[in-house]
């Protein structure tokens, strides 16, 4: 209820039971990892689901999570893992669902490659202060892990890979909510058609 009122739960619930991929994007501290945290305790028990993280902070209470975290590099020579070899790793762990904390580097183009080859369901965050943001900064990233993929692919790409995306904000007063729910559609001149907003269902999935 912190995040939205009954029409945004609603939305959001019947996202998660289409196996929708999901990306979560809103600015730092509004509540990103927190919203993704309550959207992947609607998934089902038995699912086989792999969380990929920097930091541990996904709290998921279901009895077939898998969780990977990134690592430094040590003075002793261990050599670090970052998200774009967990995420490899993930694939090879047959997941139903991949749960990422936040996409923020080349692990972008492995991720996206995924989310369009059966890993429907699956949920990341981005950080970007609108859908149409999230999407450009999803984009960027993509053609920064993949220069020689032409732009118009790599936008296709992108817009196939996730169905809706959640921003979420923080206001003046410290409250977290849902501000929009989008559908994209990768097909259309104007991609992004609105399911619900802070103020109104606008359609249910």
């Amino acid at each position: 209820d912190a995040f939205g009122g009954p029409h945004v739960i609603e939305v959001l619930t019947r996202v998660v039971a289409a196996r929708c991929n999901v990306l979560v994007s809103g600015a730092t501290s509004s509540g990103k990892t927190t919203l993704l945290n309550a959207l992947a305790a609607q998934l089902p028990a038995h699912e086989r689901v792999v969380t990929l993280e920097d930091t541990a902070e996904l709290r998921l209470d279901a009895p077939h999570v898998l969780r990977l975290e990134t690592r430094p590099g040590t003075t002793e020579g261990l050599p670090p893992v970052p998200m774009t070899a967990l995420v490899r790793a993930a694939l090879r762990l047959r997941p139903d669902r991949l749960v990422v904390g936040e996409v923020r580097g080349d692990e972008a183009i492995d991720l996206v490659q995924a989310f369009n080859t059966g890993h429907d369901g699956s949920m990341c965050t981005v950080h970007a202060n609108s859908p149409t943001e999230a999407l450009v900064r999803l984009e960027s990233l993509v053609v920064q892990a993949g220069p020689s993929w032409p732009l118009h692919a790599v936008r296709q790409q992108v817009r196939r890979s996730i169905d809706v995306v959640v921003q979420v904000e923080r206001s003046a007063t410290g409250d977290r909510r849902v501000a929009q729910v989008v559908e994209v559609d990768p097909d259309d001149a104007a991609p992004l058609r609105p399911l619900a907003s802070a103020e109104r269902a606008v359609h249910v999935l």
